[in-house]
């Protein structure tokens, strides 16, 4: 069996990457994908807390995560799609939103 230790450090390393991303990147799909990283940096330390601990309440609170973040792709994508569609570039210096 697998320390709870392992997976908390993986689970730091990939939040570490995932927010490393979002400052460093200008690419709106990049920083989506950062941001998803992050949360399922999340889940996997309430997953492992929950397993250590004993109880299922991690695991609830993972499924609420999921609901959540399948929530900000699909209005995420939806609002860059159409924002591509209007000024042709993805990168978050050059958008503005209030040219609607």
């Amino acid at each position: 069996m697998v320390p709870t230790n392992f997976y908390l450090i993986l689970s730091a390393l990939l939040f570490t990457i995932g927010v490393a991303g979002v400052l460093t990147r200008r690419n709106a799909l990049i920083i989506f994908m950062c941001v998803e990283l992050m949360l399922n940096s999340v889940n996997l330390t309430l997953v492992a807390l929950s397993r250590h601990w004993g109880n299922f309440n991690g695991h609830i609170f993972v499924f609420m995560i999921m609901a959540v973040a399948a929530a900000e792709v699909a209005i995420g994508l939806a609002i860059l799609i159409a924002q591509y569609h209007l000024s042709k570039t993805t990168n978050i210096d050059e958008i503005n939103l209030m040219k609607w």
